[in-house]
């Protein structure tokens, strides 16, 4: 069965609209007489959404629930707001999926790993900004990543998401058929992004393509899972490959999450550190006090971005 392209087929619209609402693209919502985010511990009848949420700009996403808390403290104390560090709450502590944590107008959220995890967290992130009547947000995907023929502590700003075949597109099973969405990402905003890491010392930073797999072993053509089908001769023919079409760096959520960003008009950009080069090797070996360091600068530079975009750097 031939897929299905939806580009911009039928209400599926791409472009980004200054200043306006948070649409979402589901028509049977409007007939709905409450919306429960499932998933989030939260509805439309038993919280106040606009109140809780209306004033959000950036949302900030990552798998690590530990790691978007410390995201939370950290743009607490980089944006100075007076309310105690302690006082963040996790607001999805009714459920054991996914974590939440307000900071003024910053949301970070946790999406645990893999496409179908994110996928579920953004279908119920994007409602809830939708009934929160929201204006003018851009959402930030931070993380970690291999890289391909980068040296690790690179930050990859996302140009485009490519599927393991290197198409930039995402794939999606609708009652048996398949739907393919775009996956490219805002360029303005990585260019954005890539400007204020030349701002911030020591955040070595490029723009290119991120690959998006199903897998962490075999998907990503590593040797050292319980099971292995290939040689290293093809697992380095394949990073060839994929380093020639652009591609820097290799993880596993950015192709859904650029997709159903455009779909639903958001500005939405991916910033991934590499924790090492897939050329040189598939485990990761690096002291653990380095890595933390290296986690650190997607935050960084998401954090001087915001505070560059409130006005708050002298």
């Amino acid at each position: 069965m031939a897929p299905i392209l939806q580009n911009c087929v039928g209400n599926e619209r791409t472009e980004y609209i200054e200043h306006e609402e948070v649409h979402v693209k589901n028509p049977h919502l409007d007939s709905m007489e409450e919306d429960i985010l499932y998933h989030f511990n939260l509805g439309t009848r038993t919280h106040n959404l606009p109140a809780m949420f209306g004033d959000i700009k950036f949302v900030c996403v990552g798998g690590s629930a530990n790691r978007m808390k410390a995201f939370a403290q950290f743009i607490h104390t980089e944006l100075g707001l007076a309310e105690d560090i302690n006082a963040i709450e996790d607001i999805c502590a009714g459920t054991d999926r996914y974590s939440m944590y307000k900071v003024g107008p910053v949301l970070s959220i946790s999406h645990g790993m893999g496409v179908p995890s994110i996928s579920i967290m953004l279908h119920e992130l994007i409602k809830l900004l939708h009934h929160a009547r929201c204006r003018d947000v851009t959402l930030v995907r931070i993380g970690t990543s291999g890289g391909v023929g980068l040296e690790a502590g690179t930050v990859v700003i996302t140009d485009k998401a490519v599927d393991s075949f290197l198409r930039p597109q995402f794939e999606q099973v609708v009652l048996g058929k398949v739907i393919v969405r775009s996956t490219e990402l805002d360029e303005n905003l990585a260019q954005e992004l890539l400007q204020c890491s030349t701002e911030i010392p020591n955040l070595p930073a490029v723009i290119g393509n991120t690959m998006c797999t199903h897998d962490f072993y075999e998907g990503q053509g590593r040797l050292d899972g319980a099971l292995c089908s290939f040689s290293t001769e093809d697992k380095l023919e394949y990073l060839r490959k994929a380093h020639e079409a652009g591609v820097r760096n290799i993880e596993m959520e950015s192709t859904v999450f650029a997709a159903m960003c455009r779909v639903c008009g958001l500005k939405a950009a991916v910033i991934c550190v590499t924790l090492l080069n897939r050329f040189e090797g598939d485990q990761i070996s690096t002291p653990h006090e380095v890595l933390i360091e290296y986690q650190q600068r997607p935050q960084c530079l998401v954090s001087h971005f915001i505070k560059k975009r409130l006005g708050l750097l002298n």
